[in-house]
């Protein structure tokens, strides 16, 4: 196992194990041992049901709440198949070809023991349920999990109270208490705390939802916008749409290009509000007579009020030989993905029992993707060209038919999961409502020393701001690698790509590299969105995080086309980000003097 410096820098500081003193007690060899040993215990739940069925009664207590006593560890420590399973996962995360989420990280083998990354939560009209949850909330955040909440149920500021016939105060003056609330938490004490906060198009406040960051930043909320078939369609042909008063359904008729361009000036702006497509989601929801209003923080994991979801990703980087993609090895490692992935669910002590129940219910996991920029650069293939997406296609059917493939073996030996037969597969056992999601893996890639998810690199050489303080600073490998071939390796060349993280306007460098090595801000937002949509469509049974990356100079009329292709596209939501429109960005161009290899 070899660790980027920036990887260590990362791990000591966020990740490993600490004494009372501070004093580090932990080495990464150590924390994804403690990872293995503790989700591998999970195969021996299986092993000895009957037996754990029997230490669960007399003590009152779940397998989560037991997974790292000693009455568990003695059961399981000599079975050589939990063993086997461990090393399996051992080798699989300490080499990096699959690395789970930051919870699990954290927690697996700790006292606290909570794995999940992405969680929803329910916001009914009234202040014990808008309270319980912010509850919920600090709790989860506590814990590690991001939190996804939808404010549609809210009536609109202004309203009656009947019950103190004073006026109410509207979703957005709860989503300040709620950002308010992550900002004194953070999540685990590790890392600035993450929401998602939608609300309905059709909703009276939908104006001072939009612009309200405007004023007040949030920094611990993404904001998106749920929106509905019905408004989209009416953008598209210049008509009208209805707001919708939550409470009293009165509906008013409003013209949906107004309100359009509002969104887009909006997200030209400041990056905020994105777009959710709700009905697309819904379509798409594999459990029948349930409703999704909500996604995790970042917008690929849509989930049931309740429900959580445990993230892992697939470094495709290493998945790559002598110039093609090893699919032997990538099916070996989807299938140990998968296993750990199912395996965390019961591993995780969920905070709440009704996380707990809805949870285990539908069994949700997330098998994602990192690396994919650095992938292709190995095969050396641009980005932006069709030769991308057409092995981009392909890539995605294998992964997902291996990935539904061995969640199908699991639910042979573990039973599918518990609400399967109110969920659309008729013929299809599995052991997982939805299996493959694609994530940000902010801070999993930079562990890996990889390209982040599905995105073309920031930059070939950037700064990042980690840790809330930390400054990572690094220039991409396999450009260096690609340099040291054709004789560029050269202080001066270096100096330049150090202060753009670019190499399209130096001189020196051959054309077949500036093809190959381009940046996220190299590739128009066409090629942007025809990538996502692949992923949506031939891989993810989620959704898909993903950022339209634009230069400064880019209009509010590229937002507009980018918002409605990504519908046209069937995409579940989208995002973009005009570089320089945040006063605080965690990405900036160019290392300054110093870099990483």
């Amino acid at each position: 196992m070899e660790l980027s410096k920036n990887a260590k820098i990362i791990l000591s500081k966020r990740y490993l194990m600490r004494n009372a003193d501070g004093k580090l007690i932990e080495t990464p060899e150590l924390l994804f041992r403690r990872v293995a040993l503790n989700v591998a215990a999970v195969d021996g739940l299986h092993i000895y049901r009957k037996k754990i069925r029997k230490i669960e009664r007399r003590t009152g207590r779940d397998f989560s709440q037991l997974i790292n006593t000693k009455l568990i560890r003695d059961l399981t420590k000599d079975n050589k198949e939990v063993k086997a399973r461990e090393e399996e996962f051992y080798n699989t995360i300490s080499n990096l070809d699959f690395v789970p989420n930051s919870p699990t990280l954290f927690n697996a083998g700790r006292k606290l023991q909570q794995l999940a990354a992405c969680f929803v939560l329910p916001v009914e009209d009234s202040l014990n349920s808008i309270f319980k949850t912010l509850h919920m909330s600090a709790l989860t955040h506590q814990s590690g999990g991001g939190t996804g909440f939808n404010f549609s149920k809210l009536r609109p500021r202004g309203s009656r109270m009947k019950s103190t016939d004073g006026t109410a105060s509207g979703p957005i003056a709860f989503l300040k208490i709620f950002d308010a609330m992550t900002e004194q938490v953070k999540q685990g004490g590790k890392r600035r705390g993450a929401n998602m906060g939608i609300l309905s198009v059709h909703h009276p406040d939908i104006e001072e939802f939009i612009t309200c960051k405007l004023s007040h930043p949030m920094r611990n909320f993404n904001l998106s916008i749920g929106m509905t078939d019905e408004f989209m369609e009416a953008v598209i042909k210049n008509g009208t749409y209805f707001i919708v008063d939550p409470k009293t359904n009165k509906k008013t008729k409003r013209k949906a290009v107004r309100l359009f361009n509002l969104i887009c000036e909006t997200a030209w702006k400041s990056g905020d509000p994105g777009l959710v497509f709700i009905d697309e989601i819904n379509r798409k929801n594999p459990l029948k007579n349930t409703y999704i209003e909500a996604t995790n923080p970042c917008g690929e994991q849509p989930l049931l009020p309740f429900e959580s979801c445990n993230l892992g990703s697939i470094n495709l980087a290493h998945h790559v030989r002598q110039k093609k993609i090893n699919w032997k090895k990538l099916e070996q490692t989807i299938n140990t993905g998968v296993h750990f992935l199912d395996n965390a669910v019961d591993a995780s002590n969920y905070v709440f029992k009704e996380i707990k129940q809805a949870s285990r219910a539908s069994r949700k996991i997330g098998l994602g993707v990192m690396g994919f920029a650095d992938m292709l650069f190995q095969l050396e293939i641009p980005y932006n060209s069709d030769e991308a997406l057409r092995i981009t296609e392909r890539l995605c059917k294998f992964m997902k038919s291996k990935a539904i493939e061995a969640s199908e073996r699991l639910a042979k030996k573990r039973r599918p999961f518990p609400s399967y037969k109110d969920s659309i597969y008729r013929w299809d056992k599995r052991r997982n409502a939805c299996i493959t999601t694609i994530s940000p893996t902010g801070t999993i890639s930079i562990i890996s020393d990889v390209s982040q998810s599905i995105e073309p690199v920031f930059a070939l050489a950037y700064s990042r701001i980690a840790l809330e303080s930390e400054k990572l600073t690094k220039i991409n490998k396999y450009l260096i690698k690609a340099l040291k071939k054709e004789g560029l390796h050269k202080k001066n060349i270096l100096s330049q790509i150090k202060k753009t993280g670019s190499i399209q306007d130096i001189k020196e460098i051959p054309r077949k590299l500036k093809k190959i090595f381009v940046t996220a801000f190299d590739v128009s937002p066409e090629y942007h969105l025809k990538m996502q949509a692949i992923f949506q469509k031939q891989f993810s049974e989620s959704a898909v995080s993903k950022t339209v990356n634009l230069p400064n100079s880019a209009t509010v009329q590229d937002v507009k086309d980018i918002y409605l292709q990504a519908y046209k596209l069937k995409c579940k939501g989208v995002t973009v980000y005009r570089y320089g429109s945040k006063k605080e960005q965690i990405l900036n161009f160019g290392t300054g003097k110093k870099f990483v290899k």
